[in-house]
């Protein structure tokens, strides 16, 4: 195989590959909260629930100074809203 091609293959790979909506904004959390490790989690929660509740609570996290683990933060910020929220209990949402 032409070396030119592998190269073009290996940085290829190295692009991230994004078909859907909700697989952009699940990116778009993880770079707001500086947590590309858990990236595919976003994806997953971006899947299920609204894009702009996700985003507006990710861009709150990151404006909070004093929070040294945005993700977890957020996780957790989330889950206490999904304990208070009523429709929590319906069928999920998407966007």
């Amino acid at each position: 195989m032409d070396k030119d091609f592998l190269e073009t293959l290996r940085e290829r790979g190295k692009k991230s590959k994004v078909y859907r909506a909700y697989q952009l904004i699940g990116l778009e959390i993880a770079e707001i909260l500086d947590d590309d490790r858990h990236k595919s989690l976003y994806i997953k929660l971006a899947k299920e629930r609204h894009a702009s509740d996700l985003l507006t609570l990710a861009k709150d996290v990151r404006e909070r100074r004093n929070v040294k683990n945005k993700g977890a933060y957020f996780m957790k910020l989330l889950s206490e809203k999904k304990s208070h929220d009523p429709r929590s209990n319906s069928h999920k949402q998407r966007h």
